[in-house]
């Protein structure tokens, strides 16, 4: 998905809201960072695409569900499950890197500051 890299603040354009209309996720490069984005029921949310288990750039391609409130993506190649709000392993010993991302007049933006 292409990303034009526009910064106000802390905040980079990356996308247009209708780039995530067939599947509600996607994935932007941004410098050396690769990273999944996805809008599950108007909630966004972003995370590094790399699975820290097997070091390949393959959340964005995950299966994205619900565990007990929790919203989540599952890897496709081993299918451990991490949740998007915090980006911990469901059950695991991993963490993903999370970023804060919104969605603002058709566009999507992300902030590259811990969170």
């Amino acid at each position: 998905m292409p990303s034009t890299l526009v910064e106000s603040d802390t905040w980079l354009h990356v996308a247009k809201t209708s780039d995530f209309a067939a599947t509600g996720r996607g994935c932007v490069k941004l410098g050396d960072k690769q990273i999944a984005i996805f809008n599950v029921e108007n909630e966004w949310y972003a995370v590094q695409n790399k699975c820290p288990h097997r070091q390949q750039m393959v959340l964005s391609r995950g299966l994205v569900g619900d565990a007990q409130g929790e919203p989540k993506v599952a890897c496709p190649l081993h299918k451990n499950t991490f949740s998007l709000r915090t980006g911990e392993h469901l059950g695991g010993e991993y963490r993903l890197e999370t970023y804060q991302v919104k969605a603002e007049g058709g566009e999507v933006y992300i902030s590259l500051e811990a969170h």
